[in-house]
């Protein structure tokens, strides 16, 4: 596979960023964490996007970890509803809300970010939201059990640990392209949870009624382990230092910096 990169600018505008993929029909491997929450939001939209845009595009897969904690909304997730803003406001907890679906959560360092970005010409059956769970989800599955860690699929997308929740998933599709991303608690400060969200507006049958430090749990493993073990699971074929960063600025600027999105308003 060859990747070349060509920008121009005019008067007006600040450069844009083209990027070419020929003959990339294999999986690629991006592992960057941008500095901001905005950013790193942004990516995986700009992602998906671009893959939308172009027609020679490789699958992907996204591994990054916070700097910082945050607060991410669902699509349509009621902020004052699942959120404590009141804490994250006196502790400058950034809440931002995200591209796809599902409820709020609250990552930060010690909680691994995945993101995979899937061909649906090339996978037509995940166009079925049960099978594009059951492919992403048993995947991830097995990473993490070459790691010696006897995990399962609850609920919708969840995955447990000894009865706890340790991953949540969610996904945004377009025509062509899929993006499923998720969490993978590992050692992450777990009262943050407790005092950064309200009460969910839905729970899984799973989790009766219990609290949020009751529900949750961490897997017995770190990071690199685990980004390790993702890696030998799904095998991209390139590592890639490259995303559509003009576009993730555009997205950063006019969407996941600006408060009428995050906040509905």
């Amino acid at each position: 596979m060859f990747l070349f990169r060509e920008s121009h600018s005019n008067s007006s505008t600040a450069p844009i960023q083209r990027i070419f993929f020929f003959g990339s029909s294999s999986m690629q491997l991006l592992q960057y964490t941008h500095p901001t929450a905005a950013g790193n939001l942004a990516i995986d939209e700009a992602l998906l996007d671009y893959a939308e845009a172009n027609e020679d595009h490789p699958e992907l897969l996204r591994l990054w970890e916070p700097r910082q904690t945050i607060v991410v909304l669902g699509r349509s997730s009621p902020v004052d509803i699942e959120t404590n803003r009141s804490y994250c406001d006196e502790n400058e907890i950034e809440i931002i809300r995200r591209c796809s679906g599902g409820q709020t959560i609250v990552t930060g360092p010690g909680c691994l970010m995945y993101a995979v970005l899937l061909d649906y010409r090339r996978r037509p059956e995940l166009r079925m939201l049960d099978r594009a769970h059951e492919f992403v989800i048993g995947k991830m599955k097995a990473a993490i059990q070459t790691l010696g860690i006897p995990v399962e699929m609850k609920g919708t997308s969840d995955l447990t640990f000894q009865g706890q929740k340790f991953s949540g998933n969610a996904l945004r599709c377009k025509r062509n392209w899929l993006i499923y991303h998720g969490t993978l608690l590992c050692n992450f400060d777990l009262s943050l949870i407790a005092k950064c969200l309200g009460k969910p507006i839905r729970e899984p049958d799973y989790r009766e009624g219990r609290s949020h430090l009751d529900f949750l749990t961490q897997l017995p493993t770190t990071s690199r382990n685990l980004s390790e073990a993702i890696v030998s699971q799904w095998r991209p074929e390139l590592q890639t230092k490259t995303w559509p960063q003009d576009l993730t600025n555009q997205l950063m600027q006019t969407k996941y910096q600006q408060d009428q999105w995050n906040f509905k308003i």
